[in-house]
Order: structure tokens, then C-alpha cells, then sequence
């Protein structure tokens, strides 16, 4: 079993910057798609920014273009978030997937489905 695991969360205050990090365990094949998500309680898992292994697909929310810039390593198993220009709306806990396949046919399926893999979560907290 894949295992994700999210590090690199924590406080800061408004327009500060905060880098994530996340390892996978194992590889999971050679055409995958890797993201960042990340929720508050009470509304919906949000996709901040997402890659395909390859580079080819690349997707942030709007809510963060400008700010974050999500890359990965050679090693395909690490993927990272560096967050600038935070703001108390980023508030939240941050979830690194990785999914099997391309990432338009995951995007079709909403970022859902068994095949995807999960971290648990990394809270990012932003201050005024």
C-alpha cells in the first residue's frame, strides 16, 4: 500500500511563505498525476495545484496563481508546494494525492475514485 505522507505545514502571518512537502512511499507507475488539495471544515476538498508527471498538465486554482508553485523531483515520488504571499484565506489542512493515469481523466472523476493515494494532511494556518 502506498503511503503519502505531507510535511512542511505550520503558522505564519499574512505574506509570509511556507514550503510542503510530500513523500510517497513507493512509486506507483511510470503515468501519474500529483496534487495538492486542501479543505476547511464545512465546505468541500478544494484542488490547489496540480502536475502530471510528465509536466504536460499543469493546473492551479485561482485563488493562488501568482502564489504557489507546485514541482516535483526527478525521483517522481516527492512533490512539493511553496506558498508565498500567504493570506489568512489559505487557512487550511493541505492533502498531497497521487493518482494513477492522467490527470485530465482524474480531473473528469473530480479527484476522486479508489485509485487515487492520500496523505493525511498537513495544517497550514495564516494569520492577520
Amino acid at each position: 500500500q502506498v503511503q503519502l505522507v505531507e510535511s512542511g505545514g505550520g503558522s505564519v502571518h499574512t505574506g509570509g511563505s511556507l514550503r510542503l512537502s510530500c513523500a510517497a512511499s513507493e512509486s506507483i507507475g511510470s503515468n501519474r498525476c500529483m496534487g495538492w488539495f486542501r479543505q476547511t471544515p464545512g465546505k468541500e476538498r478544494e484542488a490547489v495545484a496540480i502536475v502530471s508527471d510528465g509536466g504536460g498538465y499543469l493546473y492551479y486554482a485561482d485563488s493562488v496563481k501568482g502564489r504557489f508553485t507546485i514541482s516535483k523531483d526527478g525521483s517522481q515520488k516527492k512533490v512539493f508546494l511553496q506558498m508565498n504571499s500567504l493570506k489568512p484565506d489559505d487557512t487550511a489542512k493541505y492533502y498531497c494525492a497521487f493518482a494513477p493515469g492522467s490527470c485530465s481523466s482524474w480531473a473528469r472523476r473530480r479527484w476522486g475514485g479508489d485509485s487515487a493515494y492520500w496523505g493525511q494532511g498537513t495544517q497550514v494556518t495564516v494569520s492577520s
